[in-house]
């Protein structure tokens, strides 16, 4: 990893975006914040619902930072899958 890749994820404790994930019009890259794990979780199930998305992935907590953080990849074109 890159040192300025290394600065931006220990800072955020979220992995760089990547090209691939934006490289057509609908694809999204959804940054989750919210109090508590709980209401990430929430999200990210609702999310799921409504687009094709990743999946419910980890929620994490940065030293110093209130709340949790989470990160989720969707395509706005596409259902979920049933």
């Amino acid at each position: 990893m890159e040192a300025s890749t290394w600065a931006v994820y220990s800072r955020t404790g979220m992995e760089p975006i990547h090209a691939q994930h934006l490289s057509e019009p609908g694809l999204v890259v959804l940054d989750i914040a919210a109090a508590d794990e709980a209401t990430a979780q929430a999200v990210m199930t609702a999310l799921e619902q409504q687009w094709a998305t990743s999946g419910i992935g980890p929620v994490r907590k940065v030293p110093g930072e209130p709340g949790a953080k989470a990160r989720m990849y969707a395509d706005t074109r596409r259902l979920p899958a049933e």
